[in-house]
């Protein structure tokens, strides 16, 4: 694997420590990078005192946060130390609840090869590119859980 991000991404400490410094919330709501290559990433949430709502479940903005993790691995995984630079920002987000988060979720991100299409066209443009990319969150029994949908926008900087 020589992609310098998914190095980091795929070893649990590295990605530990990557998350304490940049994305807090995340590191303190354990989210955990199950596997991310360039075509696929896979983040699990499991419910605890941090991740949990009243309703002994997990709360709907934690995830969120794991699977807008699963679409952005996939982003920073291409623009990571990238020249020229490019910068990502989430633009929108649709979401659908289908069961009681209990347990474990892992949400998936197939959307790779879209990333790279887009990076590439605000690169080689200079405006901003856009695309949407589906995280499907499964529980443990296979069932889907959740499904979200987030706009991605990224500009070369």
């Amino acid at each position: 694997m020589k992609n310098k991000f998914l190095k980091i991404a795929n070893d649990p400490f590295r990605f530990r420590f990557f998350m304490l410094l940049k994305l807090p919330a995340a590191f303190l709501a354990g989210l955990h990078v199950k596997n991310a290559t360039l075509e696929r990433s896979t983040v699990s949430i499991s419910l605890h005192w941090l991740s949990q709502n009243p309703f002994s479940s997990i709360y709907f903005a934690s995830l969120a946060m794991a699977a807008e993790m699963s679409t952005g691995l996939l982003a920073m995984a291409r623009i990571y130390k990238k020249t020229p630079a490019v910068s990502m920002l989430v633009v929108g987000m649709e979401s659908t609840f289908f069961k009681k988060a209990t347990g474990t979720i892992l949400f998936v991100c197939e959307d790779g090869p879209l990333f790279e299409a887009a990076i590439q066209k605000a690169v080689t443009s200079g405006e901003s590119a856009s695309l949407t990319a589906t995280a499907t969150g499964t529980n443990q029994q296979g069932e889907v859980v959740a499904r979200f949908v987030f706009t991605w926008s990224f500009k070369r900087k």
